[in-house]
């Protein structure tokens, strides 16, 4: 577990906390509003560190160089490494459906009996 310190206290104890770290083996977290600004770790852990992130990143490479190209089916594009050639189907054209004139009908100005 790392010992956690505020960077304000850190400032004022900046030789203690490289002593505790290189003398007693420990490991500060520097936070800020209580969230983890930095770390401070022995130059072993971090020459410890970089190294299996060095050797994680070489089994990726030799992961990804051990695989081969397969060759495609005869007669099969090839493009962006895919073995298949997209062909979307034609959409029907749209249908237009002829109605009859769907206007209301013009109001007639019906005042009410005619007087003669």
């Amino acid at each position: 577990m790392a010992y956690e310190i505020p960077v304000t206290q850190a400032r004022a104890e900046l030789a203690e906390l490289i002593n505790r770290v290189v003398y007693g083996g420990e490991r500060v977290v520097v936070t800020r509003h209580g969230k983890p600004l930095v770390a401070l770790v022995s130059a072993a852990d971090l020459e410890r560190l970089e190294s299996e992130r060095e050797e994680a990143e070489e089994r990726v490479i030799s992961a990804v160089s051990a695989i081969r190209s397969v060759p495609s089916a005869p007669g099969e594009r090839r493009r962006f490494g895919i073995a298949a050639e997209h062909r979307p189907e034609p959409r029907p054209e749209p249908r237009l459906e002829h109605r009859a004139d769907t206007r209301p009908e013009p109001r007639s100005e019906h005042r009410g009996p005619e007087r003669e």
